[in-house]
């Protein structure tokens, strides 16, 4: 096309240009803050923009657990590329059954059944019509927690905000507070088994709030003695990012669904999954046309899926997000204590899902650009504006956590003087 720009030559204005005329006017003013830069490439940690300078990523909203371009996945993916990217979807396709022998091998014991998508939400959804097809009408979810964006999805994700421009949503859709069983039993009301419960094992979202000991375990007792339907949300926290697998399997649960997604796609192909008991997902096994997408298991998404599993378990991930991510906070933590006490309420994490709550809801705007400055990418909270969230890679060096700990450091003490 004549006056095309390349990727490799467009600047940082004209990115924003075509962002405000095609795109979301938003999205370009809130680039614009953080200095118009656009990216060029990714490699593990790293993050490279268009004039050359490299960004630490602990950011990407979980999406990057095994780092950018990891080459064991890539290669997978480039590998079924040239094989058949999608399939016919008349004849079955070996990919999408690896991909699912793969997942479920690491998952909880009993999810033996998978069906694939390609989002969060997307997953939800899923969760939401298998809960229907067994006469679970009513859904129970908690309060700030985030589940999507779609309409279903939507309608569990508990925050007015993003509900009010699109109502009616959902009927008979119910919000309590997360970590309150007492609550839970009584939404839950008498044993007629036609409910629905969606939690987070770690309410991302909400600004990385940690329930209780034990909570899940109890929402999961409750669960089965009222007759409820279970979905556990580990779209964020799946895949090794608390440390362990699961969340479900630090509280020793099995839910009816689970639910994964971002670090799935190995941060190379968007690839989500809901995985079910037999009995749960017993529906679907009897039409398999009641619930389909015509990239629902695409064979490119599957090659990352499977490769993304190999490398969080032959490179000993999980492990490495545990012994990480209890370095980082207590790091973060003594820094916090220590350089601006006022500043900070609360460093709270598990694993690599760390959070930082400020004291005020432009403090944590403020750090974000600070950390930018200082060549670190970290994320806000949707649901929780006072909290900067941290969701850096497990392949973090020595290096590199020094580096995160080097540039909070400086950004707290820019701020203090500010604030001060």
């Amino acid at each position: 096309m004549s006056g095309a720009i390349s990727e490799d030559a467009i600047s940082g204005a004209e990115a924003i240009s075509l962002h405000r005329k095609h795109l979301s006017k938003g999205r370009s003013q809130l680039a614009s803050m953080f200095g118009s830069l656009v990216e060029k490439s990714a490699s593990g940690a790293r993050v490279t923009t268009l004039d050359g300078r490299e960004f630490l990523n602990c950011g990407g909203y979980g999406v990057f657990f095994t780092g950018a371009g990891h080459p064991h996945i890539v290669k997978a993916v480039q590998r079924q590329a040239e094989r058949q990217a999608l399939s016919t979807r008349l004849f079955l396709d070996p990919a999408v059954g690896l991909a699912a022998q793969a997942l479920t091998s690491v998952a909880p014991a009993g999810l033996e059944r998978v069906h694939f998508s390609g989002s969060g939400t997307e997953a939800t959804e899923t969760a939401i019509k298998l809960a229907r097809a067994h006469g679970k009408r009513r859904l129970i979810s908690m309060e700030n927690g985030y589940h999507g964006k779609t309409v279903g999805a939507l309608s569990l994700t508990a925050k007015s905000f993003y509900q009010d421009p699109f109502r009616p949503l959902l009927p008979d859709v119910r919000h309590i507070p997360f970590g309150d069983t007492d609550a839970l039993a009584e939404a839950l009301g008498a044993d007629d088994g036609d409910a629905c419960v969606v939690v987070e094992p770690v309410q991302s979202e909400a600004g990385v709030v940690i329930p209780p000991p034990g909570y899940l375990k109890e929402v999961s007792e409750l669960c089965r003695s009222h007759g409820a339907f279970l979905v556990v949300d580990e779209v964020m926290t799946g895949l090794g990012r608390l440390g362990a697998w699961w969340g479900c399997d630090l509280a020793g649960i099995r839910p009816d669904v689970l639910l994964v997604g971002k670090a799935l796609s190995g941060g190379v192909v968007p690839v989500s999954a809901a995985l079910a008991t037999p009995e749960a997902f017993a529906p679907f096994d009897a039409d398999p046309f009641l619930h389909t997408s015509t990239y629902s298991g695409a064979p490119i998404a599957m090659a990352a899926a499977r490769a993304t599993v190999e490398v969080v378990r032959d490179e000993g991930l999980v492990g490495r997000a545990a012994e990480t991510g209890a370095r980082l906070l207590a790091g973060l933590r003594d820094i916090a204590a220590h350089r601006a006490p006022g500043l900070v309420r609360e460093v709270r994490g598990q694993g690599l899902l760390i959070g930082i709550e400020l004291a005020e809801a432009s403090q944590a705007g403020e750090l974000l650009l600070e950390m930018v400055d200082r060549s670190v990418l970290v994320n806000h909270s949707l649901n929780a504006h006072p909290v900067v969230r941290l969701t850096p890679p497990a392949v973090l060096t020595p290096d590199q956590e020094a580096q995160l700990l080097e540039a909070f450091d400086g950004s707290l003490s820019a701020m203090a003087k500010t604030f001060s």
